[in-house]
């Protein structure tokens, strides 16, 4: 996975450094990360979804799995066989019939966060197929971006953060 920094959050004071030359715009009725990616559901994110009255075996393909290591993650979420794109993602209008309650990993694309310490550093992705890559009307990764788009995972980060010095 070829990958590009742009930006760095610190988790006590939430100043933010990043690339003012990255950009990104994720645009309506895309829809291209729902065919090119296999996405892992975590068990939070199959809870979410079954509280939607979704049953797992709907949604979840226990064939592929994801690790880390010999260390077992997760599943993927299925995708339609008639098409490849993923069973949430409405053929029609393009758009996520579960977009408030879709898996962590959907919510991130194209971004990665990594943890170092108090610091939680954010890659983009560099997929091919994403148009919201560096889009001319794109937005930069500044803290307002991170605390609007990310701020409950951020919030999340912070708590092992401030948990980890008691």
């Amino acid at each position: 996975m070829e990958r590009r920094w742009v930006a760095t959050i610190d988790l006590e004071t939430l100043e933010v450094e990043h690339d003012p030359t990255f950009k990104f715009k994720c645009l309506e009725n895309c829809g291209k990360c729902c065919y090119e990616l296999e996405i892992p559901v975590r068990d939070e994110d199959i809870a979410r979804i079954e509280e939607l009255g979704y049953s797992a075996w709907e949604f979840v393909d226990y064939d592929k799995m994801f690790y880390r290591g010999d260390k077992f993650l997760s599943y993927a979420l299925k995708k339609r066989p008639f098409d490849g794109g993923c069973v949430f993602l409405d053929p029609e209008t393009m758009r996520c019939k579960i977009y408030d309650h879709r898996p962590l990993a959907c919510r991130l694309y194209p971004f990665v966060f990594v943890k170092h310490g108090k610091k939680m550093e954010i890659y983009v992705k560099k997929d091919s197929f994403c148009p919201g890559i560096d889009h001319p009307e794109g937005e930069a990764v500044t803290r307002e971006f991170l605390l609007r788009e990310y701020g409950d995972v951020i919030e999340e980060y912070r708590r092992k953060v401030v948990k980890s010095r008691e």
